[in-house]
């Protein structure tokens, strides 16, 4: 009976780009045996995962999408030859080919590339925060007839690119509204696309909301944003290719009116006659990067 197993240096199994994979391919065997060569392979992919749960239109696809080559490269540490009885060692997915009679010997282990923040390039933030106004003439849905008329405007500004650590900050003020107000509220949206033969299928979730305010605020006032970030539901902005993840926050403004007291249960992310809007899209980025391998 043969057996190979590969143990690497470190028991976390975490390496940093900078530094060598060190470990060793370990072959214990009862008696010699003959190989065509011994072969070190290093692969790297992504994968899509479906969440727990119910799955929405993009997870359903996930099957379809192939995993993603990141990294593929082979080593051979031996050429052909015997292995002597007992335990052989070898520094370095191993495989040991033993010809069409004999089943190849293999082993896999997983390793992590880890990147500090001190090695990641710099990534462009903007000087300033983005400037929003909404008012009646900003949205693009049916308003209360009493909103058209009377009219109302909101400003205020918002960052829109920080790390996962951090939080979205900013503020706003109701300048003027001709309908008291019920509520501001914060949305942060999730966007998941995949690449399905030419065309591009997207879903996008509510996975958090944060209130500003509560009922009908003074003119005027400068309203601070602070918006903490889910960390076990968000990551940072991915664009690869046949996946991409994205984030938008949104600015909702609720006025008060009988009609909305009849739809307490709907969608608060689907435009209504009582309710006001602005989206604006943002970049998520992270200070430590991780990367998973199998070798």
């Amino acid at each position: 009976m043969s057996t190979v197993e590969i143990k690497l240096s470190r028991s976390n199994r975490i390496y940093r780009p900078s530094e060598p994979l060190q470990g060793k391919i370990v072959i214990k065997s009862s008696s010699s045996i003959f190989h065509y060569g011994i072969h070190l392979t290093v692969n790297g992919s992504a994968n899509l995962q479906v969440r727990g749960g119910s799955a929405g239109v993009v997870e359903s696809l996930y099957g379809v999408i192939k995993p993603i080559k990141i990294l593929k490269k082979s080593q051979e540490i031996r050429t052909s030859g015997r292995i002597g009885s007992g335990t052989t060692e070898y520094l370095v997915t191993v495989d040991i080919m033993r010809g069409y009679l004999h089943k190849s010997l293999s082993a896999t282990v997983e390793f992590i590339v880890e990147t500090d923040k001190a090695d990641l390039l710099e990534r462009p933030v903007s000087p300033e925060m983005v400037v929003f106004y909404i008012t009646q003439d900003t949205q693009r849905h049916p308003l209360l007839p009493e909103l058209k008329s009377g009219g109302f405007k909101v400003t205020g500004k918002m960052s829109t690119q920080c790390s996962l650590l951090d939080p979205i900050t900013g503020e706003l003020t109701v300048e003027a509204s001709s309908v008291p107000i019920h509520s501001i509220d914060i949305h942060l949206l999730r966007m998941e696309s995949i690449l399905l033969g030419e065309k591009i299928i997207s879903e996008t979730s509510l996975i958090q909301t944060t209130q500003v305010a509560d009922g009908d605020v003074c003119r005027n006032m400068t309203l601070p944003i602070y918006v903490i970030l889910p960390r076990l539901l968000t990551c940072p902005t991915v664009l690869a290719g046949p996946f991409s993840v994205e984030f938008k926050v949104s600015v909702v403004i609720s006025f008060r009116s009988e009609l909305s007291k009849l739809h307490k249960k709907s969608d608060p992310t689907t435009p209504r006659l009582w309710l006001a809007m602005e989206t604006l899209p943002l970049e998520l980025s992270v200070c430590t990067r991780r990367q998973q391998f199998i070798v």
